[in-house]
């Protein structure tokens, strides 16, 4: 049904929520550190492993489809709203911790393409030994 696809988003944005406040706390930041990504993570990477199990229905794996792609501009808005100026104005921590982010996240593709090359190639058989 199209509301697992509500309620599917609803689980991972809270849960990404709470991870993102419990990174905060630990590096010391007032803030929610990164929930809204981690929650885009989740849903992406749960949908995915949910469907290739064969937990999630036709009709529920749409709900989760349209929710996905309705996520990425509530997170462009979301992000929209932050104080780049005060980050910016707050030295070049955060100047850093974007350019680092940036450059695991361009690293990390070919490590990503490289395992769905792999799995997407087929698996060789080996023959069978008969009796006789």
């Amino acid at each position: 049904m199209i509301i697992y696809g509500v309620a599917f988003l609803a689980f991972c944005t809270l849960a990404g929520i709470f991870i993102g406040e419990v990174l905060g706390k630990l590096i010391g930041v007032p803030a929610n550190v990164g929930g809204v990504g981690i929650a885009m993570l989740l849903l992406i990477g749960l949908g995915s492993y949910l469907s290739k199990r064969g937990v999630l229905n036709a009709k529920s794996e749409q709900g989760v489809e349209f929710w996905s792609a309705v996520y990425i501009p509530i997170v462009v808005a979301m992000a929209a709203q932050q104080n780049v100026y005060g980050a910016l104005k707050g030295g070049p921590m955060a100047i850093l911790a974007g350019t680092l982010a940036v450059a695991v996240a361009f690293a990390l593709v070919p490590v990503l393409n490289r395992m769905n090359s792999r799995s997407s190639e087929p698996q060789a058989v080996a023959p069978s030994k008969t009796a006789g």
